[in-house]
């Protein structure tokens, strides 16, 4: 049989479909967000009975959003990466400045996870105002965002140095 028609499945593949998750969850997330405003104003200003839940829900979803979004523009490599220096530079220069920035967003990544789950452990026994979820509920996205990033930073970090060993 051909190989370009069946694929092994590999890390990378994995990661993609990881990507692939994070992306539809945020979108879903992005998605509660504006439902959950659209209730706020129509409760607020048709019925005249703000609910007091909203806002903290629409907090949890936005941080998903923002934190799984962030993770999925690491992966794509279509993050903030100093652009105008990095392509104005020599190319062995460029490779080890693209190397420099996948460390960077590790190490970010990281302080995100880690502290994200100290600040999710520490808030869990208060609860929010207005609904019934722990106070600390909107850190879990930011330590689930922060370790994907730091995943992606690294695999493609290993990717350019597997790259570099074979040129």
């Amino acid at each position: 049989m051909d190989s370009q028609i069946i694929k092994p499945k590999t890390p990378a593949s994995a990661l993609d479909r990881l990507a692939t998750l994070a992306n539809y969850l945020g979108g879903v997330a992005l998605l509660g967000v504006v439902c959950v405003q659209v209730w706020q104003v129509f409760a607020r200003y048709v019925l005249n009975a703000s609910p007091s839940w909203t806002e903290p829900v629409a907090g949890l979803f936005l941080s998903t959003t923002m934190s799984l979004g962030a993770a999925v523009m690491v992966h794509r490599e279509a993050h903030f990466g100093f652009v105008l220096l990095r392509d104005g530079l020599p190319a062995p220069w460029r490779a080890g400045l693209k190397a420099l920035v996948d460390v960077a967003i590790a190490v970010v990544g990281i302080a995100f996870a880690v502290w994200g789950c100290q600040l999710l452990i520490d808030g869990w026994s208060i609860a929010l105002a207005g609904i019934s979820l722990p106070q600390s509920a909107p850190y879990a996205p930011l330590a689930l965002g922060g370790a994907l990033m730091a995943l992606f930073a690294i695999a493609g970090l290993w990717r350019r140095l597997r790259a570099g060993r074979r040129s």
